[in-house]
């Protein structure tokens, strides 16, 4: 039996709701007297933090909808109005909800009094953060749940210039911004002004945008590489970007080349999953290319695989990538005084390389938004396959960017008869093989991952590949960098994270085995990953 409350609640939802297909769903449910489906969308209003908003596609306040997405842009101009802000630029990718979701949000901020532009199609979330600064929006707006599942979609939020003295050049907000727009969303207008007076963002910015990545490219080259978009928006500025740049043109994933949100041949459009990109791969079998590129649905991220000769082909990690790009960097003497950063779940790799040639160096709480915040970044990085090569134009993660970038390194060091295994093995000789990997545990449960925290924290692990506990950090207590988790150390160059994903109903485990000899490093970490998926489980 639905309680009373429960149903003033939805009856209220109803009246406000501008989607007739969600408030059509939600009646039907109360008529069926169907209690599950009606506590599971009204579980609280959909949480509003760093990353935004993320969730399931469905009726009521728990879920990603347009009355949600109508209160979060309502919640948004209201904190525009208490900062004195004037203009936004909004973006979307090709999920479904998306182009109905941006569409919301420009007509409440136009309706709102402010200078509102609209991305004129789906784009790649890096055009949305160039456009950003190019324009000089105030805020920007990109409608995508990234990676997710197809069922997701999601909403986040940039800012352009200084706020509480950050400056934000066209990165996503961090704490407390998202607490003070939370707490405008929940006293959103529920009937706000809407007016349809947007203006559409011109073209020359997206050229603009395909001009400045392509012109990071010094050495293009014929070699033979497949894309693959994941059902994303990637392929078309991707495309534009090799061409300008000078290089061949790819061999495209052509069941994974045009967007859909359904995502049919891959359940999580992630690089990082199993399997996600083995079609790629049989792709580079076929043609027998020199390095496969993966986008993930927005394009913000950027995988690649090459062809080890000791492994076959097979998808470097984003350390891999991470010590690849430092290395080049440093060599090329592309730095310009500026500063290397990765986040504190990422190799120690680059902090040593940093060391090294004098370069300063920042290590970082997870999340992408929290790079962009160090002043001068030459070049920043996350393990989770994301990538600042360009911070003046795009100071976000920008998984075409680095496509180029990584496609010219390919290039120039095949050229010298160099591999990438070649290249990774040098830089192990210099610092010692970093070997890194992760654990992850999803669950259907969010509770269950405090419980899987708090009993790693409560009691980690003594030993691990028969090397002792030295020291154990919980991260909620840093005093530079709280943040949920735990940071171990073990004898012989061992290093652990656990911590919950700040995206995904996930926990993740992050694992670094330092050592002289490659085969030992590998040898300890797949043993250390083995105790540990073990120990998480219990």
């Amino acid at each position: 039996m639905i309680s009373q409350d429960l149903t003033q609640e939805v009856m209220q939802w109803i009246k406000h709701d501008p989607d007739p297909k969600t408030a059509a769903q939600l009646q039907q449910w109360l008529n069926e007297n169907n209690q599950s489906e009606l506590k599971r969308s009204f579980n609280g209003f959909l949480q509003f933090g760093t990353a935004g908003l993320r969730g399931p596609m469905g009726p009521g306040p728990s879920c990603m909808n347009r009355a949600v997405v109508s209160r979060a842009a309502a919640g948004i101009a209201a904190f525009m109005k208490a900062h004195g802000l004037k203009s936004v630029v909004i973006g979307r990718d090709a999920r479904h909800g998306s182009k109905d979701f941006a569409k919301d949000s420009a007509e409440i901020l136009a309706g709102a009094g402010f200078k509102t532009f609209v991305l004129p199609r789906e784009l790649p979330t890096p055009v949305l953060a160039y456009a950003v600064n190019k324009l000089k929006a105030d805020v920007g707006i990109m409608v995508t749940a990234s990676h997710n599942p197809a069922i997701d979609n999601g909403y986040k939020v940039y800012l352009g210039g200084v706020i509480n003295g950050v400056n934000y050049h066209g990165s996503q907000i961090i704490g407390p911004i998202d607490s003070e727009i939370s707490d405008f969303i929940s006293k959103a207008e529920l009937k706000p002004n809407r007016l349809t007076s947007y203006e559409t963002v011109p073209e020359t910015v997206i050229t603009d945008y395909i001009k400045s990545v392509s012109a990071l490219v010094k050495t293009p080259n014929q070699l033979k590489i497949v894309y693959t978009a994941l059902h994303g928006v990637g392929s078309e500025t991707f495309l534009q970007v090799f061409k300008e740049a000078g290089f061949a043109k790819p061999i495209m994933v052509t069941e994974q080349e045009k967007a859909d949100p359904d995502f049919p041949t891959t359940a999580f459009p992630n690089p990082e999953e199993a399997g996600a990109i083995d079609l790629a791969l049989d792709y580079a079998k076929q043609h027998n290319a020199d390095l496969v590129i993966a986008n993930d649905p927005d394009a913000d991220r950027c995988a690649i695989a090459i062809n080890d000769p000791e492994h076959g082909w097979r998808m470097l990690r984003g350390d891999e990538v991470g010590a690849i790009l430092g290395k080049y960097f440093l060599a090329k003497d592309r730095i310009n005084n500026g500063a290397f950063a990765n986040s504190l779940v990422s190799s120690s790799l680059l902090s040593k390389m940093a060391k090294k040639s004098g370069i300063e160096f920042h290590e970082t709480l997870t999340g992408f938004k929290w790079i962009s915040k160090i002043s001068n970044l030459a070049f920043g990085y996350e393990e989770a396959l994301g990538y600042c090569v360009d911070a003046k134009n795009v100071n976000d993660k920008d998984g075409i960017s680095v496509a180029v970038m990584l496609a010219q390194i390919v290039g120039e060091l095949k050229s010298a008869g160099i591999s990438i295994p070649d290249y990774l093995n040098e830089i192990g000789h210099e610092f010692g093989f970093h070997k890194t990997d992760q654990i992850s545990v999803r669950v259907s449960d969010l509770s269950i991952i405090d419980k899987l925290l708090s009993n790693v924290t409560s009691n980690p692990p003594k030993t691990l590949a028969g090397s002792e506990l030295i020291s154990v950090e919980d991260l909620a207590k840093s005093p530079s960098m709280p943040t949920p988790g735990i940071r171990c150390f073990y004898n012989n160059g061992i290093r652990i994270i656990v911590r919950p994903s700040g995206t995904e109903p996930k926990l993740k485990c992050y694992i670094e085995v330092v050592s002289a000899s490659k085969a030992d490093a590998q040898l300890r970490c797949d043993q250390i990953k083995n105790e540990l998926a073990t120990t998480l489980q219990q």
